[in-house]
């Protein structure tokens, strides 16, 4: 189970986890009720109301959503990326942007910790996955049959994020019977409920190797910092992880190689997967803004007006450029959606710079409706102020914008100068 206390299942339906379940005997092409765009829409916009319900609570008391993961499990979300194959949903990129994205529009905690599930059941079905059958396997049944999370754990104290270079501090040692790790990590979004931990660590091995270590959370050894207490995102239990000589065997190594077999940067369909999935969930907490605030002006009604704040043009003009930057949002979203899904993923600088526009749309979206809301913008009596915190987030979440531009900026040279330096034009 996902951990925590199991609310009841927000709907009736026709025993959709069954529905999951059955298909590990049905034919591979059997459709997956997840992937009826009705039905989908359905559940999540009924899901969407609970969790909002829920949404300040969790909030205001740093309180994990076990309640709302365990409703994600009982309609089979959880296991949503896990291929049909294997029981789950067979999500598309597409798929998995939708229900990111409403999610996120109610309680973005919950959906930063889907997404950080989705992308590891999305790395493990890639063909050029190294990871053991065994493990994999293990991985997708645990989610279908009990909703169980995972993460990459790859941030430290000292390296900061990995993303910018350098070896992780994190060591396995070889034992007789495998591994021993050792280390610290840092913002483990979920950790009160994930199953799996999928640790980024080098080996003490004369060359040293880098990759990933699959860690079981009940292995003994572990041990949670609840360190977390954050502006935005307060829900997601991104606490500290220690790890004193945990026992791990050798096929517990699921991918390691030496520094250079790693390439220059993350491969293009994983890092198209990860911007399109936050891309979506800061996406969502900015039309969350928009919601709130467009009800508000079209019920306020100063008396000096005696109209509502809806029928200024300066209200209207506003309004108008928030649309104009979600319009933008979308069509960048759906061009990478469509591309990544077509095995015509973007390059990796290509792909961060939908994230470095998304996720500023999405900021000046909130910002605008604060502006709107005034005072009430600022009170926790309402969400926006919540929306604010929790869009903040996204400047500080890997990639971060000076990355982007920096990677973006080397390869526009590197692809208008591939022979170097050339001839100053007179013009």
């Amino acid at each position: 189970m996902v951990g925590g206390p199991h609310s009841k299942a927000v709907m009736r339906l026709a025993s959709p986890r069954e529905a999951v379940l059955s298909l590990a005997h049905a034919p591979e092409s059997a459709p997956h009720p997840l992937n009826n765009a009705h039905h989908l829409d359905s559940l999540l916009a009924d899901l969407a109301r609970v969790f909002e319900q829920r949404a300040e609570g969790h909030d205001r008391e740093a309180r994990f959503p076990f309640d709302n993961l365990a409703d994600l499990h009982e309609h089979g979300l959880i296991a949503a990326v896990v291929p049909q194959f294997a029981a789950g949903g067979g999500a598309s990129l597409a798929t998995a942007r939708r229900i990111i994205a409403s999610i996120a529009r109610a309680e973005p905690s919950t959906a930063l910790i889907l997404t950080m599930t989705f992308l590891v059941h999305r790395s493990l079905s890639r063909a050029d996955s190294r990871w053991s059958e065994r493990w994999r396997d293990e991985l997708w049944r645990s989610a279908v049959e009990d909703g169980a999370l995972a993460n990459a754990l790859r941030v430290e104290p000292n390296l900061g994020t990995p993303a910018r270079g350098g070896l992780p501090a994190t060591l396995a040692s070889r034992s007789l019977d495998g591994w021993t790790l050792t280390g610290h990590k840092l913002y483990t979004t979920g950790i009160p409920a994930l199953r799996w931990l999928v640790v980024y660590a080098r080996t003490d091995e004369t060359e040293p190797r880098v990759g990933y270590f699959l860690v079981a959370r009940d292995s003994p050894g572990i041990r949670v910092i609840e360190s977390w207490d954050h502006l935005g995102l307060r829900a997601s239990g991104s606490h500290e992880v220690v790890f004193d000589k945990v026992a791990l065997g050798h096929d517990q190594a699921v991918d390691i190689r030496v520094p250079g077999q790693w390439g220059d940067g993350p491969d293009a369909d994983y890092y198209a997967w990860m911007i399109t999935l936050l891309g979506a969930l800061y996406d969502g907490i900015a039309r969350a803004a928009r919601e709130w605030i467009l009800q508000f002006l079209v019920n306020r009604v100063p008396g000096n007006l005696g109209a509502p704040l809806s029928t200024l043009p300066r209200i209207q003009q506003q309004v108008g450029e928030m649309d104009a930057l979600l319009w933008a949002n979308s069509t960048l979203l759906d061009d990478l959606v469509r591309r990544a899904d077509d095995d015509a993923a973007p390059s990796v600088a290509q792909s961060g710079l939908v994230k470095f526009q998304v996720t500023n749309n999405a900021v000046r979206v909130v910002d605008l409706a604060m502006q709107l809301a005034g005072n009430h913008g600022l009170s926790r009596h309402n969400p926006l102020e919540r929306h604010h915190r929790d869009v903040l987030c996204s400047r500080i979440h890997t990639p971060q914008d000076d990355s982007i531009l920096v990677t973006a900026g080397r390869a526009a040279f590197e692809r208008d100068f591939p022979h170097g330096p050339g001839p100053i034009g007179s013009g």
